[in-house]
């Protein structure tokens, strides 16, 4: 039978829901889970500066970060780290589109990474994989269409699907390290009914 201790640090989450507490160390704000995000937030500062050539110079390698932490924690964790990751990414090129279009894109990158998440957990990280990239480049570059009308959408869908191509491979290849490593709090290459995050 299944426990639902939470571990010092750590949130309760079992695919369907999530017990969060905002203090103390089982809280979901615990010291352990600050200092990783802050660290995976460092590396899409990192990813920021490799760009993708596109219309908007915002397409980068900054949102890997976000898709590994949403795959192997927790796509809530994963949804703050993606949406810091994309603001980074735009902070680097001045907000081209303007801080509050960019702070909407923010939060669609945060959506698109905890769907990510949850699909790893409800289905498997392959298929996870393919649908993110193609919601990141379809619907990304759709979002655009009222401010650049048809033609930025069209510019941007092939740099939006490489570089979330690019992101979300590394993200994978990534999980699968730390799960084979035991360190993912969620394995990623394990069967379903052998994973201890998964419901029997």
């Amino acid at each position: 039978m299944e426990s639902n201790t939470t571990q010092p640090g750590e949130h309760s989450f079992d695919g369907d829901s999530v017990t969060v507490r905002t203090s103390g160390e089982s809280g979901f704000f615990s010291p352990r889970r600050v200092a990783r995000v802050a660290i995976l937030v460092a590396l899409s500062a990192v990813g920021a500066f490799i760009k993708i050539p596109s219309p908007t110079g915002t397409v980068a390698l900054d949102a890997a970060p976000g898709y590994l932490s949403g795959a192997v924690f927790s796509p809530i964790e994963g949804s703050i780290v993606g949406a810091l990751g994309h603001l980074l990414s735009a902070l680097t090129t001045g907000f081209p589109l303007g801080l509050p279009v960019h702070l909407l894109i923010a939060v669609e990158m945060a959506v698109f990474v905890w769907l990510f998440g949850m699909m790893v957990r409800k289905i498997n990280v392959w298929v996870a994989a393919i649908i993110a990239i193609l919601i990141n480049g379809f619907v990304g570059a759709a979002v655009m269409i009222p401010i650049g009308g048809t033609g930025m959408f069209v510019a941007l869908i092939v740099p939006l699907l490489v570089g979330s191509a690019v992101n979300v491979v590394v993200a994978v290849l990534a999980a699968a390290a730390l799960s084979a490593a035991g360190l993912a709090a969620h394995n990623v290459i394990a069967r379903k009914k052998d994973n201890p995050s998964s419901k029997r």
